[in-house]
């Protein structure tokens, strides 16, 4: 006798439904993690001017006074570097009374023409607007310089609520002027001008980047004027400052002209009394090598006084942080 076959639910048509099994339990969320909070969104990209003006102190040191006056040396600097290069014999500094600095010099001025790697933008506004553009990455055009990073006067405009150049080069005289960085305009072309030639810068720092009360000190611009005027013998600056600004301060002039021939030899001889010296001279000299760029200048005097100064300088910037040539006195 044969056995019935038993059904087989799982292939059976005539079986009945099978059992639901248990439903799983849900997930519970995946909790937020740090990395959530941080994405490609979150990512800045500074262009332009704009990381000068977001972190001034990586540029300047600060927004402080010292780096409000710094501006002032980056301009300036800009034009002692065509005076040591033979081509700017006078340099004037002039403050008014609204708090704008014009630094003017008798240079070749700033190229105007195109750019080659910006052909719809002049080599001005190349300079003003972008950082590390300049001509002194190599010796081609300046043998020495203060500058080396092209990074000065872009500097300068992009901390200015205003800033206007005026370049005068083949007896044409252009102007374009700035504000916060940013070009108001393109480049004009103001005419003919005859016994000229030079480049004049006009700024106002910023009120935004250095505080509501921010405004230059005579003194302290005064002096720097003349430092850089002992600093090579070869230049004349030229001092103007609005009688306003000096009341209830004592001496600085409204105008002055600074020319030391001596160089280095007149700035000890100022620094110091000649009653405290060991002997009467100031020992100076100049050397350099042969092909090789540049050279050193020094000047040396020995006082009675237990404590001297040392003060040094490289293409007439100041290096309070000392070098290799202040390690060689």
């Amino acid at each position: 006798m044969s056995k019935p076959l038993k059904s087989n639910a799982k292939s059976d048509l005539f079986a009945g439904a099978a059992a639901k099994p248990a439903p799983t339990a849900k997930a519970a969320p995946r909790a937020a993690t740090a990395e959530d909070g941080y994405t490609a969104a979150d990512i800045e990209v500074l262009e332009g001017l704009e990381p000068v003006r977001r972190r001034p102190g990586m540029y300047i040191g600060g927004t402080d006074e010292k780096a409000l006056h710094h501006l002032f040396a980056e301009v300036i600097d800009n034009s002692m570097d065509e005076a040591l290069a033979g081509h700017a014999s006078f340099i004037e500094v002039e403050l008014n009374a609204d708090g704008y600095l014009t630094v003017s010099d008798n240079g070749r001025g700033i190229p105007i023409d195109p750019h080659p790697k910006f052909p719809k933008k002049s080599a001005l506004e190349v300079i003003m607007c972008t950082l590390h553009a300049g001509g002194k990455f190599d010796s081609k055009v300046y043998e020495t310089s203060g500058g080396l990073h092209g990074v000065g006067v872009s500097v300068v405009n992009a901390l200015s609520s205003l800033l206007e150049v005026e370049v005068a080069r083949n007896q044409q005289l252009y102007k374009m002027a700035f504000a916060r960085g940013i070009p108001q305009g393109k480049l004009v072309d103001l005419g003919k001008v005859h016994n000229r030639r030079g480049t004049r810068i006009r700024f106002k720092p910023d009120t935004d980047i250095f505080g509501a009360k921010a405004a230059f000190k005579p003194q302290r611009l005064f002096k720097m004027a003349r430092s850089k005027a002992y600093l090579f013998g070869g230049v004349k600056i030229r001092w103007k400052c609005d009688p306003e600004l000096l009341k209830g301060i004592e001496g600085v002039p409204a105008e002055d002209e600074f020319h030391f021939p001596g160089g280095l030899k007149d700035f000890l001889g100022a620094a110091i009394h000649a009653d405290t010296l060991v002997h009467p001279d100031v020992f100076s000299g100049k050397s350099g090598r042969n092909g090789a760029h540049g050279a050193c200048e020094w000047a040396v005097a020995w006082t009675a006084d237990a404590d001297g100064f040392m003060s040094s300088y490289t293409n007439t910037v100041p290096t309070p942080d000392g070098g290799t040539h202040e390690a060689g006195m």
